[in-house]
């Protein structure tokens, strides 16, 4: 059960997130290294959004119990045999 209330506090945060996102500009100011590396002027508003989008991926993958298995799978190497 607390799988799905966390989950769901965090795609309503990634939603905020990319919706809200001159919000975010204008209290925490650009990115300099999104603005060089994603675009100019429309750099941070990018990395907001992809880090939005993230976050609602992850808790996704989080609730439906995929997540374990990805990082399992992405990760699982560099630990050896779990």
């Amino acid at each position: 059960m607390g799988k799905y209330i966390i989950g769901l506090i965090a795609i309503v945060v990634g939603t905020f997130l990319i919706i809200k996102t001159e919000w975010f500009i204008e209290n925490f100011g650009t990115n300099a290294w999104a603005e060089e590396h994603l675009g100019t002027s429309g750099g941070t508003r990018l990395m907001y959004k992809l880090v939005g989008l993230a976050i609602i991926i992850i808790a996704m993958m989080g609730m439906t119990g995929l997540l374990g298995g990805f990082i399992m799978a992405t990760f699982g190497k560099l630990f050896g045999n779990f």
